[in-house]
């Protein structure tokens, strides 16, 4: 049923989900699970909301046919799933730490002019020490692409203001090359702490730093969900970006999000990604109802918080609690007191739950946003994991039927993102992101392995929507359905492999004289380039080629 160009989700608690777990059972249990199919070792992986696991993924497919034939191969790919994941989690740890130090260093040496600077500094007493989280501490994301300014930034801005930009973005089909440009950019910059977030937006690219949240991500059990929000100006704004944090190359637990396999059921909308519905904050796989509940039941009650600060949520809900525009760990909000009180008429209450979630945090604030800039139209974006974020946050937001916030959505820009449903899910939203013209652009460079995880096939059935915008190694940009080597693991496609990855390398000593020092690569980026060599596609994940793709891009030739 259409309910305002929405489609009526009915508010049922018996969705299905299907759970692959990497952290019970052993390696004998998957073993066993893998070469005979025993169903009690799979039961120690896999929880299906309807039981019989193995019954279940030796029928299921996309079109509902019998899947028999696929056994094999989803035992391998489960096999795979949680034997990488259970050894990230070995090393998640020491994946920390040396993050950790590394960054320590990277920032150390950039602080007082590299090598011999800090030697020099060393020897007379001048040594400046990093400090984590001040405006000049850079992430490792930031050190491997220095670049801070913005495509033609003074074009942008003065478009922008024009009253038919929208128009001519519309009519490019592919978006503005200029705006793809600044989303790119926004992406890489979710990366970074708040100070230097705020510092880039307002100083170098003459615009309006809104607002940095830290959110609770329920699968990791931590604030690290982190998104920023920027207008153009700071009144009468045209335009209002919301960049999501990807997935941090040190953060095991990152990793294992995008190589996991879950999926929650929405009722007429497919499967989605369960790690991603928790990274936003719309439940939790230990208790699969709470997905039910942050999906439908909370929805009318955090709705009546975004109009009334001063009401309370309900007292029977296990995971009730109040948000505004300023909860969510944000800049103007650095408070992280679990005993926050709210005023509700003459008593107060302590809030349930003191975590707060990156979806209904940034709609609340977008809501708000756009209703003090009235021109305003806001686009979503993000890298790696953040991509994923982007374009499930408008998903929601459908679901939710804020058909009024999604009149102003201009468009959803993706680089390197992560499968997020599978194929009912696609067709569902590109109803809404197709029509009457495409706002949904996801752009994927070259062999990156992200985009082909995870694995599409006949069991798992996660699939991806809406325009590829493909780059090849050699930067030629063409439209396709879906990149090539869809799953990465094709054997036809293994030396290619390895062979870009050599050409990547050699080309990163020589791009400063090929496009100018622009796009000079750092001894960070090629030693990047170097581990490629030896992991074909970690490299190609890097934000340089999708900032090169961006600027440099050229359209193949008929």
């Amino acid at each position: 049923m259409e309910v305002n160009g929405a489609v009526s989700i009915p508010n049922t608690g018996n969705s299905r989900f299907l759970i692959v777990s990497h952290q019970t059972g052993g390696i004998v249990d998957l073993l066993r699970f893998v070469v005979l199919g025993n169903k009690e070792s799979a039961d120690k992986f896999l929880q299906y909301s309807d039981g019989g696991v193995v019954e279940h993924l030796q029928r299921a497919d996309d079109s509902g046919r019998g899947g028999g034939g696929a056994v094999p191969d989803h035992r391998w790919i489960i096999f795979v799933s949680v034997i990488v994941r259970k050894l990230i989690a070995i090393f998640g740890k020491p994946m920390e730490w040396f993050g950790y130090i590394l960054e320590f260093i990277l920032n150390l040496l950039s602080l007082n002019g590299n090598f011999f600077g800090l030697f020099y500094n060393i020897l007379h007493g001048k040594v400046v020490m990093p400090q984590r989280g001040s405006e000049t501490f850079i992430s490792a994301i930031g050190h491997l692409d220095g670049r801070i300014n913005l495509y033609k930034s003074e074009t942008l801005n003065k478009e922008i203001g024009e009253p038919d930009f929208w128009q001519k973005n519309v009519q490019l089909g592919i978006g503005h090359r200029a705006l793809m440009d600044l989303c790119m950019m926004a992406s890489k910059l979710a990366y970074e702490n708040a100070k230097v977030v705020q510092n880039v937006v307002n100083i170098h690219w003459k615009m309006h730093f809104v607002d940095f949240y830290n959110c609770w991500n329920d699968f990791q059990k931590e604030m690290s969900t982190q998104v920023f929000i920027l207008c153009d100006k700071p009144k009468d704004a045209n335009l209002i970006v919301i960049s999501f944090r990807g997935t941090e190359p040190f953060d095991a637990d990152d990793w294992i999000t995008d190589f996991d396999y879950s999926w929650y059921e929405i009722p007429k909308l497919g499967k989605v990604h369960m790690g991603f519905l928790e990274a936003l904050g719309l439940g939790s796989r230990a208790k699969a109802s709470t997905f039910h509940e942050q999906l439908f039941m909370n929805n009318l009650k955090f709705t009546k918080l975004e109009n009334d600060a001063t009401i309370a949520p309900s007292e029977s809900s296990e995971s009730s609690t109040t948000f505004n525009d300023s909860d969510g760990q944000s800049v103007s909000d650095q408070s992280s007191d679990s005993e926050r009180l709210t005023d509700t008429g003459s008593k107060k209450f302590k809030l349930d739950i003191p975590e707060r979630t990156a979806y209904y945090v940034v709609r609340s604030k977008l809501k708000r946003l756009l209703k003090e800039h009235s021109n305003a139209k806001f686009v979503v974006t993000g890298h790696s994991l953040g991509g994923a974020l982007a374009i499930l946050f408008p998903t929601v937001l459908v679901l939710h039927e804020e058909m009024n916030v999604m009149e102003r959505l201009l468009g959803i820009y993706t680089y390197g993102q992560p499968r997020v449903g599978n194929r009912q899910l696609g067709r569902f939203m590109e109803a809404h992101l197709e029509h009457p013209v495409p706002k949904y652009f996801r752009v994927v460079y070259s062999n990156d392995l992200v985009p082909r995880l995870p694995y599409d096939n006949k069991t798992f059935l996660f699939k991806h929507f809406g325009i590829c915008q493909y780059y090849n190694s050699l930067y030629i940009e063409q439209n396709v359905d879906e990149e090539p080597n869809r799953n990465y693991f094709g054997l036809r496609f293994l030396i290619p492999l390895y062979l870009n990855a050599w050409w990547e390398l050699i080309r990163s000593l020589a791009m400063g004289h090929m496009y100018g020092s622009e796009y000079e690569e750092c001894w960070e980026s090629v030693l990047l380039r170097a581990l490629g060599l030896f992991l074909p596609g970690i490299s190609e994940h890097s934000p340089v080629d999708y900032v090169n793709s961006i600027r440099l891009g050229k359209k193949r030739s008929a």
